[in-house]
């Protein structure tokens, strides 16, 4: 069976809100997608027949391996086109978001690998999440949030979490990107905010909200 925009958007919305053991609620899914909860459970019981979950009345939603690669390959697309955005036409990082949206349903994997090839093979996209493989394959990262860091780490920024658009035009303000060194000088324990240093700033605060989105390695 040949996927839709439709299809593509409930694999995406799986994919993103799946917990560890692959496992996603019927409300946790209609809420995401501003879906009626009878129009998700008609859909998934044809994600069902497709193989790409398994449901079970009053259980979670499971993700099969058939449904974690389908919904891979859809997070790949968009991702790959967001890189390209980025890399080759210019765009800023809190730009590329909803043009992705859209090209992220072009049917041909053809199109996609070319964009891929052109690219040198990303491995990660303009925000730091890792672009899955031809085959679905995804690269599993070991990040902790910044404000897990103590006093006196020296950390690189690898990824957000949860980035908005709103939140990546704060980050341009304090000129934040991807790659930076940061430096954790002051921690301020009362509410979890931090003082840092990176690039040529001599100091800047981060509050508790913006340490929990920045995802730090190293």
């Amino acid at each position: 069976m040949k996927s839709t925009s439709t299809h593509e958007n409930y694999l995406k919305a799986l994919f993103n809100l799946k917990n560890d053991a692959d496992e996603v609620s019927l409300t946790e899914l209609s809420v995401y997608l501003k879906v009626s909860l009878p129009s998700v459970n008609s859909m998934v019981k044809r994600f069902h027949d497709l193989g790409w979950l398994i449901y079970e009345k009053y259980k979670p939603l499971q993700l099969t391996p058939l449904g974690k690669k389908e919904a891979a390959l859809i997070i790949r697309k968009h991702r790959l086109t967001e890189m390209y955005l980025v890399d080759k036409m210019g765009f800023g990082w809190e730009e590329v978001h909803d043009i992705a949206e859209q090209i992220e349903h072009v049917g041909s994997p053809v199109f996609f690998n070319r964009m891929d090839e052109l690219m040198g093979f990303p491995k990660y996209d303009p925000h730091g999440s890792p672009i899955p493989d031809k085959e679905g394959n995804i690269i599993p990262q070991n990040l902790k949030q910044l404000t897990a860091c103590n006093i006196g780490d020296v950390v690189v920024l690898a990824a957000l979490q949860h980035s908005s658009d709103a939140f990546l035009k704060y980050l341009n303000t304090i000129d934040m990107q991807i790659g930076a060194v940061i430096t954790i000088s002051d921690k301020m324990y009362f509410d979890n905010s931090l003082q840092v240093h990176y690039g040529d700033r001599k100091a800047q605060f981060l509050s508790e909200k913006v340490g929990e989105k920045l995802l730090v390695k190293g």
